[in-house]
């Protein structure tokens, strides 16, 4: 194998971190449904390396729920400005719960009482009640530490391929994957 794919992944993603006007950490989800009907949507990168690609949510979400029926999920980062692509696929795990702990205790206090405010992605009759809720886990938590709520905690993508995409002109691209295969990783090439 000519290159560590997470070495190369640390790289583009400096690299990225640099040139990229804005969020170079975010990155597409794709999960499905227990029937495989598929979803896609954007979330944060909070972690990486070799034991995986971490991101937190809540676990009550559209997301949580198909991840909990069918744990596995695909990762795409888009990053224009340098005009490369990273795809990720691989089976899902649930972060330690200190993990989790930690990573909520380091959000801003707004964020940490959004995650008790929201029940995320259940239809809302109005932003009105949203912002009411707010308002009372602000007043819940006043003058305390916002604990991480029971139904939030942070989910680990384990790669079994990823895929290096560079733009090459004429549409000439460069593709190179990685594969997990008896405990190590193989290199090979894509047609573009």
């Amino acid at each position: 194998m000519a290159t560590d794919p997470f070495q190369l992944f640390d790289d583009w993603f400096a690299e990225a971190k640099a040139s990229e006007p804005n969020d170079a950490e975010a990155m597409a989800l794709a999960t499905a449904d227990a029937g495989g009907r598929p979803s896609v949507r954007m979330v944060l990168l909070k972690g990486h390396g070799p034991a995986g690609f971490v991101f937190y949510t809540n676990e009550e979400s559209a997301k949580g729920a198909q991840l909990a029926a069918n744990p596995r999920a695909a990762l795409l980062f888009h990053w224009k400005s340098l005009r490369r692509q990273v795809r990720i696929e691989g089976p899902v795990e649930r972060v330690a719960a200190a993990d989790a702990d930690a990573y909520f205790a380091s959000r801003s206090r707004d964020s940490q009482l959004g995650a008790w405010a929201s029940d995320q992605s259940r239809p809302l009759d109005s932003r009105a009640t949203f912002e009411r809720r707010f308002k009372e886990m602000q007043q819940r938590f006043e003058g305390a530490d916002v604990p991480r709520p029971p139904h939030w905690g942070g989910y680990r993508v384990l790669p079994e391929r990823i895929e290096f995409w560079s733009d090459r002109p004429h549409r000439l691209h460069e593709r190179r994957l990685f594969e997990r295969q008896d405990g190590g990783w193989c290199e090979g090439l894509l047609y573009p």
